[in-house]
């Protein structure tokens, strides 16, 4: 896991060239007006998830989340969250994996986890071994546009 704001990534997150473009298309300059949904950066190798949400209460049970073919560039646009992070062999996961999706969830002891909140313009960057629990607030409920960008491993 990398946590760092957008004008730090370059110096923590490897230029690989499918990481170069994930840079890239986060920093444009219209992505506060981009509609919900999937823009593609590279193909399948590279795309961009668009969301808007309302964080979860803080009392909001932590569901973790892993995916196995992509690496998740999670930028907040507008809004703040906090996120739960643990290793992956720490979930017990509770739902088969869905290779159409890449994705899988289950839960995880409260002592093999921490939060991390993210604010505009700071971006978390999870891997396979890394277990996350997304749009949990940390304060009160807020409304949160985020980009995930899914960078194929």
């Amino acid at each position: 896991m990398i946590i760092t704001d957008l004008e730090h990534a370059h110096e923590q997150i490897a230029p690989t060239p499918s990481f170069e473009k994930a840079l890239a298309f986060l920093r444009r300059n219209d992505l506060a007006t981009l509609p919900d949904g999937n823009i593609e950066i590279d193909g399948k190798r590279v795309f961009a998830m668009v969301q808007s949400y309302e964080t979860f209460a803080s009392d909001a049970p932590f569901k973790f989340e892993a995916h196995r073919a992509y690496i998740d560039i999670q930028y907040i646009v507008a809004g703040a969250e906090s996120i739960g992070w643990t290793p992956t062999e720490c979930i017990a996961f509770n739902t088969p994996y869905d290779s159409t999706n890449d994705i899988h969830f289950g839960v995880a002891p409260t002592e093999s986890m921490m939060t991390v909140s993210l604010q505009q313009g700071q971006l978390a960057v999870f891997y396979p071994s890394d277990g996350h629990a997304p749009r949990h607030s940390f304060g009160a409920v807020m409304p949160v546009k985020k980009i995930v960008v899914k960078v194929a491993v």
